[in-house]
């Protein structure tokens, strides 16, 4: 990888950042990193600042990580945020998702899946912690009547693609040349077929059915 990234942390632990950032610091595709100690700090300081990914705790006083990747893809909207959290608690997966985050790492994880989430999001994949995806799998094993790939037609398989490379619905009217309200009832439908409750549940049943190589 001949372009090393530069990196921004943002938590409010301390002793967490720094953990982190001396692991960062030792890894070969990594050049610089910045560190923020909440959300407002971090978007003071961003424009300044373009980092290649973003890791992005959700717990944090002053600004927490949700408002901040809202505020901070209107600044920036190409940033890509990976969402740092100590919990695998859906709620939180799920907001971050919604919000923008292209990855949610649990802070637990090993350094190696760290590493992978940064290479994977700066490629623009989205990546989600083992843990994230067990739950979200188990979860989705006990539904019933699982539905039918004949059931997606041609455009829904399109904008099912361009949800799991982490497009907006707006992106997605563009890439297509459809309107965003026409991707809002697409995206409804897929829902509804899929019987998946959000972004985040759509994205785990593409993987998860192998309908794309993401």
């Amino acid at each position: 990888m001949e372009h090393k990234l530069k990196i921004y942390l943002v938590d409010d632990h301390s002793l967490f950042r720094e953990g982190l950032k001396f692991l960062l610091n030792n890894s070969i595709y990594i050049s610089e990193i910045r560190e923020a100690v909440n959300g407002q700090d971090f978007l003071d300081h961003v424009s300044e600042y373009f980092p290649d990914v973003v890791l992005m705790d959700i717990d944090m006083p002053v600004l927490n990580g949700i408002e901040a990747t809202q505020q901070a893809l209107k600044l920036v909207p190409d940033l890509k945020i990976i969402a740092l959290s100590m919990y695998s608690d859906e709620n939180f997966y799920t907001e971050m998702i919604e919000a923008g985050a292209k990855g949610f790492l649990v802070k637990n994880s090993k350094f190696n899946d760290v590493e992978t989430a940064i290479l994977e999001v700066y490629n623009d994949r989205n990546y989600f912690s083992p843990e994230i995806l067990s739950s979200i799998v188990t979860k989705m094993n006990r539904k019933q009547n699982q539905p039918d790939i004949d059931e997606l037609t041609k455009r829904e398989m399109e904008v099912l693609l361009n949800i799991c490379l982490g497009l907006s619905n707006q992106e997605i009217g563009e890439k297509l040349n459809i309107s965003k309200r026409t991707v809002d009832k697409h995206r409804e439908n897929l829902l509804s077929k899929t019987q998946c409750g959000n972004t985040a549940e759509l994205v785990i049943f593409a993987i998860k059915n192998k309908y794309f190589e993401i």
